[in-house]
């Protein structure tokens, strides 16, 4: 099977099966209850059941930390975050990635140069949007190339979302979503990721077409991704993230889901074994 050259060149695989770990809600947020110590614990048992189950990446994000702050977190984010990511390039191989909500880009580079990620998911890359935080005014695309540069970081990836789930696109109805595709690829992303309107929600298949004919960049579902709907999706993206479905009953915030493993990986190997 024929591959984006960029991703078999990260990830060793041309069509990628990214597993979420959610990190337990973080210190000074609404629903911090576990200590450090435990929050790590947590995200390495979880990480470890994604690669022992095959798959080919992990990415951590803070999505416990709502409601969320708007582009931007605080230093004891920041260091949770990479103590957890540091202990998970301690348990698996897998290439990792992160992400830090809402739109915390520069944040999670930090930590992905912190804790040797191969990726950063970020969020408001082109085009301001109203999300559930707020306001998104400013597109970060310009300020997260030069931190990266600044940084020296030029090998952690940037996929970015476009019309992303849980945000109002209405500012910018008139850019269609092949649009804002090209227009990550022109300000500098590595690549880009559809969703459906919120986490755990199925993209529209149509969406995932047009941005990939609109860009020669790799191209990643980004929510909603369950067995029924992976074979429809197979040749048109790259990347799929996946977090949902591989918990108990499908809800996000569930532990996970041994059986649900097992199954989206069950129909993975098919897809790739045609």
């Amino acid at each position: 099977m024929d591959g984006h050259p960029q991703i078999e060149e990260l990830f060793g695989v041309p069509k990628v099966l990214v597993g979420m770990v959610h990190v337990q809600a973080l210190p000074g947020t609404p629903y911090h209850r576990l200590g450090v110590p435990a929050i790590v614990q947590h995200a390495v048992d979880e990480a470890r059941l994604l690669a022992d189950a095959g798959f080919d990446a992990v990415m951590i994000e803070n999505m416990h930390d709502r409601p969320y702050l708007r582009q931007a977190v605080g230093p004891e984010v920041v260091a949770v975050m990479a103590a957890v990511l540091d202990a998970i390039r301690a348990a698996v191989t897998v290439p990792l990635g992160v992400q830090i909500l809402a739109g915390a880009n520069r944040e999670a580079m930090a930590v992905a140069l912190a804790g040797g990620a191969a990726f950063v998911r970020a969020e408001n890359f082109v085009f301001a949007h109203v999300a559930d935080e707020g306001l998104m005014p400013e597109a970060d695309a310009g300020r997260l190339l030069r931190y990266r540069r600044e940084l020296e970081a030029e090998h952690v990836r940037i996929f970015a979302d476009v019309k992303k789930k849980h945000a109002s696109h209405a500012l910018t109805a008139d850019v269609d979503i092949a649009e804002t595709a090209r227009a990550a690829a022109f300000f500098g992303a590595d690549g880009v990721i559809v969703t459906g309107i919120a986490t755990g929600r199925p993209v529209e298949p149509a969406d995932v077409r047009q941005v990939s004919a609109a860009v020669e960049l790799p191209v990643a579902v980004g929510s909603g991704v369950t067995p029924d709907n992976l074979p429809d999706l197979w040749e048109f993206a790259d990347l799929f993230v996946i977090g949902s479905f591989i918990k108990e009953d499908g809800v996000w915030s569930g532990p996970m889901d041994r059986d649900r493993l097992a199954l989206m990986m069950q129909t993975a190997h098919r897809l790739r074994t045609k």
